[in-house]
């Protein structure tokens, strides 16, 4: 009798009413005239709800040169430490990330997130933003606003004067003409194109002539209203910068009508004006915005009214987005968008819909098998598999809230949900398969000692005894890898390690004390009289020589190895998508097929004929992937000539990944795995054996291998999602090999006088009922995400399924024969 039965009764209806108050209202609520009214506690993804996410990053070469120019004691780079770098480098992060959220806010995006990451880099996700929105949202990020007022050099005139006479224009320029105010230049786009004319020309601009002061080009409106640039030398000592100006507004120019951006600097900035033009009266002042030199007025007298105005050649659009950028204030420090991603909101909730239609049958599949094969037990099953959905959301926020802390990032929090991806749902549909592995389990063993002769009680009590360090060891391994795959993963994959991990926390709570509770339940109540459970005959009573056969198949495992990764050597960097090689992928959606020689002679005249087009129909609808190498946004140009052909297409998926993150991120996958492998081998040497660990390693090893190879000679490519999908085929093999070196362990105690094989092959054909029914309930939900789940869920579910398939079949014909090494022809004594 269970003394404790009443408080475990307890204990359960409250983390009901704690989850349930956790989940509901679920989502946000709105009236007829589109007002919010409720807000729901699951927060969406981008992948779900859609919108933008941008990873910015502070450029460490800008950092450094600005360190030089405010600090007289430092004369070059090189002087600087790579410490004091990067303790500037993260003080320039804090502060960019106020800046860059007080310049998203201007846009009026509903509820962004603004958050640092690492010690240089920002992300900044836009849910539900539009094409505009984003777009504009990017040039605000993009955009310095640094605003810095220098002195023209007093040899300015004389230096370009010098310079012109010896011929010396810069290319992209040429000379137009002499006026008052000195020689003037037009552009030459013949010699240079617009897009040529970047951020890394002008910097190597400053040191055209190699004079002792910066050459920039300001650019100016000829009598006859046609754009020209005036050069001059500009001192390289800043006199004043930007982060003293507390307001800037767009006014008329009072001469010429043109817009002007009117500045106002606090007190200490309208001193500091005041000094620095009293200082310099008869000389220029050059006011520089982003590297870009717009005016250098003559001062004839101090102004001490602290303001100042800057004039230029831009329209009032311009001059009014400009003025916007200056009041959320400068980016200390340039930053460089190095990862963008995008989901149009039509392909979020398709996503929703997809991985609910996933979950609604991958779940009824499993729930009709386990109440047909193990009857009375199964119904308690499914029971079970309910109150762990229900249960699910206290799982999420234990499990974010841990990994958060020992990651050091905090996914959610101790009173809400973390947020819900597509893999997170790709998470749960997954967990809904493993959950049933421990019902499985200890089902079997309730089995076998009914069979002995046991009482319902006993049979009940120690089939759950039996079965706990074997579910224990198989879940340990799991949670391991789903903290690695944490640590190492980002975004939405980190959604798919909460949501594993979560569901292997609440499905070991429910199997191990709730269901048992139900159990002994009906036991004391004569509910529950007998065990009764379908069977099939040559899993119940198999007894093959499984072990007999090792040889074949290490021969077979070696052939399909080396097959499939010759292919995979052969295809080279074509096996990596975006996210390891850098590049950009676009996805289209047409309302009619469009022949791909036609959108490939479309791309080649626009000059991207290097472009990988892969088409895809589904649903009656086509689309078409457009990946590309790293292009410097000459993507958007690729974009827009696809954009102009037939059949009204539409971008509903934009990933872009610099090759330094496409780098970063190769590194991470594989550390990903090696650390996985690393604490498989410490936690089962500790448990079992050293024999046993790498038993279950070269399996594991055997398993990657194999689904990479097979996965990528289907023609996809590998990304974040295939490794997160590679992590979770090692927790689940690793999974299904323990259970067989746990037999292994029980029967070496019983079965003396026998030989190491001969226990090891009895122990393989003990558990292969389970063995085969639990591969058979979790490939049920793989297979609803490959039916139902669209794009890179399908993908992710078909790494999942080649991987759950050749991990059944090593767990049986790799781990155990490499044990065998360590054992052979040895007796059990």
């Amino acid at each position: 009798m269970d003394k404790n039965k009443l408080w475990k009764w307890l204990l359960l209806g409250v983390l009901v009413i704690w989850s349930l108050t956790l989940a509901f209202p679920p989502f946000d609520k709105y009236d007829d005239e589109g007002n919010l009214v409720t807000r729901g506690k699951i927060v969406l993804g981008l992948d779900l709800k859609g919108g933008s996410s941008f990873v910015v990053e502070v450029d460490a070469d800008d950092v450094a040169r600005k360190m030089v120019e405010s600090d007289d004691k430092i004369k070059s780079v090189e002087q600087i430490s790579d410490s004091k770098l990067l303790e500037q480098i993260k003080r320039v992060r804090e502060i960019a990330v106020e800046v860059i959220r007080n310049r998203i806010d201007v846009l009026g995006t509903a509820e962004p997130e603004i958050y640092p990451e690492g010690d240089t880099r920002i992300v900044v996700r836009l849910p539900g933003a539009d094409s505009q929105t984003r777009a504009e949202a990017k040039a605000q990020m993009s955009r310095d606003a640094v605003l810095s007022f220098k002195l023209v050099h007093t040899e300015s005139e004389a230096w370009v004067a010098e310079l012109v006479g010896q011929g010396q224009i810069p290319q992209g320029f040429k000379m137009a003409g002499s006026d008052q105010s000195g020689p003037f230049f037009v552009r030459d786009r013949s010699a240079l194109s617009d897009e040529k004319l970047n951020r890394d020309y002008f910097k190597r601009l400053e040191r055209f002539g190699s004079k002792s002061a910066d050459y920039m080009l300001m650019e100016d409106r000829h009598q006859d209203d046609s754009v020209i640039y005036r050069p001059r030398f500009i001192e390289r000592r800043r006199q004043l910068g930007g982060d003293t100006v507390v307001n800037a507004s767009v006014s008329p120019n009072q001469m010429t009508g043109a817009p002007e951006i009117t500045l106002e600097f606090d007190s200490q900035g309208a001193k500091e004006f005041g000094r620095i033009t009293e200082a310099n009266v008869g000389r220029q002042l050059a006011i520089i915005l982003d590297d870009t030199l717009y005016s250098a007025p003559n001062l004839r007298e101090a102004i001490y009214g602290g303001r100042a105005s800057i004039s230029g050649s831009f329209t009032i659009t311009e001059a009014r987005k400009l003025a916007n950028v200056l009041k959320a204030g400068a980016l200390p420090g340039r930053v460089k968008i190095v990862e963008e991603r995008t989901v149009a909101p039509t392909l979020g909730q398709d996503s929703i819909d997809s991985g609910m239609m996933a979950i609604i049958w991958g779940g009824l599949a499993v729930l009709v098998f386990m109440a047909v094969y193990y009857m009375v037990p199964g119904l308690i099953a499914n029971l079970s598999l309910v109150f762990m959905l229900i249960l699910l959301p206290v799982g999420m926020v234990v499990s974010a809230g841990f990994l958060g802390v020992v990651s050091g990032t905090l996914e959610g929090s101790a009173v809400s949900l973390p947020t819900l991806t597509l893999y997170g749902i790709a998470g749960i549909v997954l967990t809904v398969g493993m959950a049933v592995d421990a019902n499985v389990l200890t089902f079997e063993r309730m089995r076998e000692e009914w069979k002995v002769g046991k009482s319902i009680s006993g049979s009940i009590n120690a089939g759950y005894n039996k079965a706990f360090s074997t579910i224990l060891d198989a879940n340990v391994t799991t949670l391991l890898t789903a903290a690695i795959l944490f640590w190492q993963g980002s975004g939405p994959i980190r959604g798919f390690a909460i949501t594993l991990s979560a569901g292997i926390l609440v499905s070991m709570f429910i199997v191990l004390i709730m269901t048992r509770l139900f159990f002994n339940t009906m036991a004391d109540a004569g509910i529950l009289k007998s065990i009764k459970m379908m069977s099939i005959p040559f899993l119940q009573n198999a007894n093959f020589n499984f072990l007999g056969g090792r040889k074949f198949a290490a021969v077979l495992s070696i052939a399909v190895i080396v097959l499939s990764w010759i292919f995979f050597f052969t295809k080279g960097d074509a096996n990596f998508g975006v996210d390891f090689t850098g590049g950009t992928v676009t996805t289209f959606k047409f309302e009619q097929e469009q022949p791909l020689e036609t959108v490939r002679s479309t791309l080649d005249a626009a000059g991207f004929g290097s472009a990988s087009l892969t088409p895809m129909t589904a649903g009656g609808e086509f689309f078409l992937d457009m990946k590309l190498k790293e292009m410097e946004g000459a993507e958007i140009q690729a974009q827009d000539a696809v954009m102009v052909l037939d059949g009204n297409p539409e971008i509903i998926k934009t990933d872009s990944v610099g090759s330094q993150i496409g780098s970063e991120l190769k590194k991470k996958g594989i550390a990903a795995i090696v650390f996985a492998l690393i604490g498989i081998i410490i936690y089962i040497s500790l448990r079992f054996e050293f024999a046993f660990a790498m038993g279950a390693i070269i399996a594991l090893a055997h398993d990657v291998l194999i689904t990479v190879g097979i996965y990528c000679a289907l023609g996809y490519e590998l990304s974040m999602p295939i490794i997160a999908a590679l992590l979770t085929i090692v927790g689940y093999s690793v999974n299904d090999t323990i259970v067989v070196f746990d037999r292994i362990r029980e029967d070496l105690k019983l079965e003396k006088g026998k030989s190491y094989q001969e226990i090891a092959n009895l122990s393989i054909n003990q558990t292969l009922s389970r063995t085969v029914l639990t591969s058979l309930t979790t490939l049920l939900t793989v297979v609803m995400l490959l039916v139902f789940g669209g794009g890179a869920v399908k993908d992710f579910a078909l790494a999942l399924f080649i991987g759950i398939l050749v991990g059944t079949y090593s767990s049986i014909f790799v781990a155990t024969p490499v044990v065998l090494l360590w054992h052979k022809e040895e007796k059990v004594k």
